[in-house]
């Protein structure tokens, strides 16, 4: 499986992971838990829905939230940048988005100078399609660029 592969790589390279969830509620922290041995390299993952917690727990500025709202590249980067720069962790990755029908999410990851944001524009399927597409492309993220 992606998770097991992503795991794998994380551990042979010694790279350190930690995550901020908004749309897939804990769902990327959860998979990667499941994999024995991914305590020597998982940090931590942070379920930031709120703006609220967005803005306490990593950072996020509230004239980045106001003008370009919750769902934006904008605040997937301020996401993970607040992620690394309060858990210190090698490989960082955030998600934000709309979950629902016609979702739409930005992916956040930070690895040493590397910054990028992906945008995924999903069909119109349901939430549980969704979110577990999302938690895919969060893991195919992180696979091709560590």
């Amino acid at each position: 499986e992606l998770a097991q592969v992503v795991a794998d790589r994380l551990m042979e390279q010694g790279l350190t992971l930690s995550s901020a969830e908004s749309c897939t509620g804990g769902m990327f922290a959860s998979t990667m838990t499941d994999i024995p041995g991914i305590s020597q390299c998982f940090d931590r993952g942070l379920v930031t829905y709120s703006n609220q917690a967005k803005m306490e727990e990593l950072g996020v500025s509230a004239g980045i939230l106001e003008k370009f709202g919750a769902v934006s590249e904008e605040t997937a980067l301020e996401m993970v940048e607040g992620l690394k720069r309060v858990s210190g962790s090698d490989v960082c990755i955030s998600v934000t988005g709309i979950a629902g029908p016609g979702g739409l999410v930005y992916i956040g990851f930070s690895y040493g100078d590397k910054k990028i944001c992906k945008k995924i524009q999903m069909r119109n399927v349901n939430r549980s399609w969704n979110r577990h597409y999302t938690l895919l492309c969060m893991l195919n993220v992180i696979y091709r660029n560590i």
